[in-house]
């Protein structure tokens, strides 16, 4: 059983589903589902459209250099039948899956640190400008230190001969 990926959108394409476009100079396409097909029609660009592998990968969202990676391609090499190569095999595709999932998690976590911080930034701006709906205003008058210190600027403007000549 081959499982080829979608050409559009990198989601896997089971046997007996999907739709595959031939092109005259005899390239394959294959894709998972019509919404696909449709995009790759309108001639849209994967890595622009937001719910795709590309621009997910492109942007940062997943992961894009690991080396769990380099198992998945695929290798048209055969290979004789060893019960104990299948078994060895098999054990370490779950490791590598487990090694996959640890990394993915903990890049998930390091862009919500990101995002924690930024969001903890712009409460705490927002909190130091509306203080006076927080705080009861009497306790502002009261207590100095809970306002932030007034700064006066004085905004000048030179007159241009222009400017005098159109008030006159």
């Amino acid at each position: 059983m081959r499982l080829e990926k979608c050409w559009f959108c990198s989601s896997t394409v089971y046997p007996g589903h999907g739709i595959q476009f031939v092109r005259n100079d005899a390239k394959i396409f294959r894709f998972c589902r019509s919404k696909c097909h449709k995009n790759f029609k309108m001639k849209r660009n994967p890595r622009k459209v937001k719910w795709t592998k590309a621009y997910r990968r492109l942007h940062g969202k997943d992961m894009t250099q690991d080396t769990t990676f380099e198992f998945e391609r695929k290798r048209n090499r055969p290979e004789r039948y060893d019960r104990n190569l299948a078994e060895n095999t098999l054990k370490a595709i779950k490791k590598i899956d487990k090694v996959r999932s640890d990394r993915a998690a903990s890049h998930i976590e390091k862009r919500l640190k990101v995002r924690k911080g930024k969001e903890r930034r712009e409460a705490q701006k927002e909190l130091e400008q509306s203080i006076h709906l927080v705080k009861a205003p009497q306790a502002l008058r009261e207590d100095q230190s809970l306002t932030l210190p007034k700064i006066k600027v004085q905004v000048s403007q030179p007159k241009s001969d222009q400017n005098q000549a159109m008030e006159e």
